[in-house]
């Protein structure tokens, strides 16, 4: 399944929008990325958490894809704890069933 799973009806309009636009990014793999796990954190996010969060999304999709696959070195202002989070929430010892 891909897109929001969730509702959106006990979020706070910042959250609405963060939630919108982490699963529209511009390419699918990085509205798959951003949006599975801005929608499993989104109502334990801290507001400084967030902030950080919203520059992430301000990234270019080629530039965050890199740094999730290790292609590029994540450059120090972004590699932050929520960035180490999403991407360890995207981290697998075996394949994907799709």
């Amino acid at each position: 399944m891909t897109g929001l799973s969730r509702t959106t009806a006990d979020l706070d309009p910042r959250r609405k929008r963060i939630l919108f636009r982490a699963w529209h990014r511009g390419t699918r793999e990085m509205d798959l990325v951003m949006g599975r796990y801005a929608e499993s954190v989104i109502t334990t996010l801290t507001d400084a958490e967030m902030d950080i969060f919203e520059t992430l999304i301000d990234q270019q999709d080629r530039d965050l894809f890199s740094w999730i696959s290790q292609g590029e070195p994540v450059p120090v202002e972004h590699d932050t704890a929520v960035f180490r989070a999403m991407k360890a929430f995207h981290t697998h010892d075996k394949p994907i069933d799709l």
